[in-house]
């Protein structure tokens, strides 16, 4: 989990994601900063060479930590997302924004988990900070809710009123977040940031059931071999007024009523087998509007009064699932 957090930057163009997704000015960037890390870190990177298949062999299923993950643009700050399957040796996490004339500080956290109480584990916490009379960056890491020996670097490679782009590249024993004009900021800590998955079938109370403005944030990872993937609501009386079902057999994904009656959604099937998911519900008057991977599906309607009935969230399926936030 990456949290971006401040109202005094404004992140302009993408976080994460593949080089060929990038903007001309990431690329630039990407060029003049990769020569100078580390070469031990660039060679567990590399492929290795591989042997030719005979007859009958199979593909081995693609490991979680080789899996693309899409890059966000423009996203509203404070910004949260989850890093699907952890961080490891060899992973890179690409920042672009621009910092504002007046801004004082912002801030980028690798933390383990999205709960808010007990507030999660702090991997990297980098601090740049532009109102003093001296800019500097601070790194540190909360561990069971302390903060650690913070290390301070003078010397801040980012300006107020300048865009900026930001590599966090995470080594076996350190992360090394660099600057442009290739300013390095080694930051030690004491293990490496893991995305926890939830155990299946996994569920959640709603106390106070939905109301207008009420988000539902639902991400994972689909398996090899999928066969369904389940999100429903449930009652004060235990039935199932929504429930939301993607078939992998068919590939249809459809609202199933609480008597078994299939309303096909008619979009693109966006599930795939190894490949991360997003699911949005979002509350409102009448019904709750979905996204899948940040493609509106359009709106299924309930009533109010249903909405406010509803006391439990359960996801199941053929899936590693990452995040639940409702």
């Amino acid at each position: 989990m990456v949290r971006v957090c401040t109202e005094e930057i404004r992140v302009q163009t993408c976080f994460g994601g593949r080089s060929g997704d990038a903007s001309p000015a990431l690329k630039q960037c990407e060029n003049r900063l990769l020569p100078s890390l580390s070469k031990q870190v660039l060679e567990q990177r590399a492929p290795q060479p591989q042997a030719a298949m005979g007859p009958g062999e199979e593909l081995a299923p693609i490991p979680d930590s080789f899996i693309l993950q899409p890059p966000t643009f423009y996203p509203v700050v404070p910004y949260v997302t989850t890093i699907f399957g952890g961080l490891h040796a060899g992973k890179m996490v690409v920042l672009q924004g621009a910092v504002p004339l007046d801004a004082h500080r912002f801030q980028v956290d690798f933390q383990c988990g999205c709960s808010l109480n007990p507030q999660p584990d702090i991997v990297v916490h980098f601090n740049p900070r532009f109102h003093t009379t001296r800019p500097h960056v601070i790194c540190n890491t909360l561990h069971r809710g302390r903060w650690q020996t913070e290390a301070r670097w003078p010397g801040l490679a980012l300006q107020r009123g300048a865009g900026f782009l930001m590599l966090f590249l995470f080594g076996n024993e350190e992360v090394k977040p660099f600057a442009e004009g290739s300013r390095e900021y080694p930051a030690g800590h004491p293990f490496l940031l893991q995305s926890p998955q939830l155990e299946l079938p996994c569920s959640r109370t709603l106390p106070q059931g939905l109301w207008p403005g009420q988000v539902i944030i639902v991400r994972g990872l689909v398996l090899q071999e999928p066969k369904h993937f389940t999100l429903s609501l449930r009652d004060e009386a235990a039935r199932i007024p929504v429930m939301l079902r993607a078939s992998f057999l068919d590939h249809t994904l459809a609202w199933v009523s609480p008597w078994g009656r299939k309303t096909l959604i008619s979009a693109p099937f966006l599930f795939y087998p190894q490949r991360f998911f997003e699911v949005l519900l979002l509350c409102q008057e009448g019904g709750l509007k979905l996204a899948l991977n940040g493609q509106g599906l359009g709106t299924t309607s309930l009533g109010q009064q249903a909405l406010e009935r509803l006391r439990e969230l359960q996801v199941s399926g053929s899936i590693q699932l990452y995040c639940v936030h409702c």
